[in-house]
């Protein structure tokens, strides 16, 4: 996959859970459709939750990578 150009970045790095997920779908909401959000979180959760909330939601996950220590970085696609 080439290199995911973002149109927006939030970093919720030292947020616990529910926080990132409920902050990231706020974000969402102020995009258009089709752009692209990432999001920066260092609680392993939210691998997780990120997923079960693209299962339950109409957004796209694109990728989520581990980076640096306990960095996750998720690319969310609005629909």
């Amino acid at each position: 996959m080439s290199e995911i150009k973002p149109d927006r970045v939030i970093d919720f790095r030292g947020l616990k859970c529910p926080m990132p997920l409920i902050k990231t779908k706020k974000a969402l909401k102020e995009l258009e459709p089709g752009q692209i959000l990432k999001v920066i979180t260092d609680d392993q959760t939210t691998k997780v939750t990120f997923r079960s909330y693209r299962e339950q939601s109409e957004d796209e996950l694109l990728k989520l990578e581990e980076v640096g220590k306990g960095v996750i970085h998720h690319f969310i696609k609005k629909k």
